[in-house]
């Protein structure tokens, strides 16, 4: 499991990837919003998943300079990849990627608490803030944890 940076290369397949519809609720939007959003909004970075020649999925993270935290955004997975450990391993391996950054702390980020596969999170070391975004809960992870 490798997180690529989008390029003229891969962003069609990145653009592609579409989690399973029983999990199209707790996506704010399907594959191709969130690398736009990296690209135009100015705060969120994209990276595609992949394993092996293939992209399975997408995720993004940004930096909060107000309290100095890194949050984890949306998150893909194809469908057909998801319950196979790709999003346990695409967390993993962009938590190592954080943490490496100098000013790195602490990891954030939120959910629908009726997102039942969220519980990767927790398995993860991520507690509750007691903190809501919207509706999401939000939970962080200390980075020398992750």
């Amino acid at each position: 499991m490798v997180l690529e940076e989008i390029t003229d290369e891969n962003w069609r397949d990145v653009a592609d990837v579409a989690p399973a519809d029983d999990r199209r609720r707790f996506v704010a939007a399907l594959g191709a919003r969130y690398p736009l959003l990296s690209q135009r909004g100015g705060l969120w970075n994209s990276l595609g998943v992949q394993a092996g020649d293939e992209v399975v999925g997408h995720v993004m993270w940004a930096y909060d300079d107000e309290d100095g935290t890194h949050w984890i955004g949306g998150m893909i997975v194809n469908a057909e990849e998801q319950g196979r450990g790709v999003g346990r391993a695409a967390v993993r391996a962009l938590l190592r990627r954080l943490a490496a950054l100098r000013d790195c702390r602490e990891v954030r980020l939120s959910y629908h608490p009726d997102n039942a596969p969220a519980a990767l999170y927790k398995s993860l070391g991520f507690e509750p803030t007691g903190d809501f975004e919207d509706e999401e809960v939000v939970v962080a992870l200390s980075a020398t944890t992750a």
